[in-house]
């Protein structure tokens, strides 16, 4: 059925089927939402400043 080469190769190719799944797993659910939450705070926190010194200035 399967010689020892192809074997390998299909083994090679299982795992780098894999690792790229998870990968987008991790990626999906934990550094995408930490990136944009991290963004949305980060501009949150320059329109108070902002607004805070429009207010002084006033």
């Amino acid at each position: 059925m399967f010689e020892f080469d192809q074997y390998l190769g299909f083994l090679a190719f299982l795992t780098i089927l894999t690792i790229g799944f998870w990968l987008m797993i991790f990626l999906l659910t934990f550094v995408v939402p930490y990136w944009i939450f991290g963004a949305t705070i980060e501009n949150f926190k320059l329109k108070r400043e902002e607004k805070r010194k429009a207010k002084e200035m006033a």
